[in-house]
């Protein structure tokens, strides 16, 4: 689909709920809508979210010219790294906060910096070595508290809050603000 103001862009539907706009690492525009939606309606937040739209591809552009070319022995290198200071730093934060979890694995994750499942293991992103420390220990904080809320609702917000009354600070740092 097109819009007038911007080029073209790609629609997935889907048995979702919500609509939802990603910007993809090649800079196109992906449009995630429920099997419901219009195309009228789907142009019209499209529309709406322009300035969002390109000042995401922005960021994504600044983070490209960043990031660092590294070769493999380069990313082992940091995986290993990252499986010894991110199981650290979540074995700290979890005797800190009687968070539990069960495991910690280390991925390639190019668009998060880590998730966890229902069964309470955490993934990071060997990536995250390449920031400041006080970023890396917001995002353990962060997952650590998806294993008592599996969302980003005011209650997770609060108990990230209550152990890391800076983590706006912190998250900024990830952001490259």
């Amino acid at each position: 689909m097109y819009n007038q103001n911007m080029e073209k862009y790609n629609v997935v539907r889907s048995r979702r709920k919500t609509l939802a706009i990603h910007i993809e690492n090649d800079l196109s525009v992906t449009v995630k809508a429920p099997l419901f939606l219009s195309d009228e309606v789907i142009k019209r937040e499209v529309e709406k979210h322009e300035k969002w739209i390109e000042n995401t591809r922005e960021k994504i552009k600044k983070r490209a010219s960043e990031k660092p070319d590294l070769n493999e022995t380069e990313k082992e290198r940091l995986k290993k790294e990252a499986y010894e200071y991110l199981s650290e730093r979540t074995r700290y934060y979890s005797g800190k906060t009687g968070l539990k979890y069960s495991y910690v694995k280390i991925t390639s994750a190019e668009k998060r910096f880590g998730s966890c499942n229902s069964k309470g293991g955490i993934c990071y992103s060997y990536r995250l070595m390449l920031y400041d420390k006080r970023a890396v220990d917001y995002v353990v904080v962060h997952e650590l508290c998806h294993t008592v809320h599996m969302n980003h609702s005011a209650r997770f917000y609060a108990l990230v809050q209550s152990i890391l009354p800076d983590w706006k600070e912190r998250e900024r740092l990830l952001k490259g603000g």
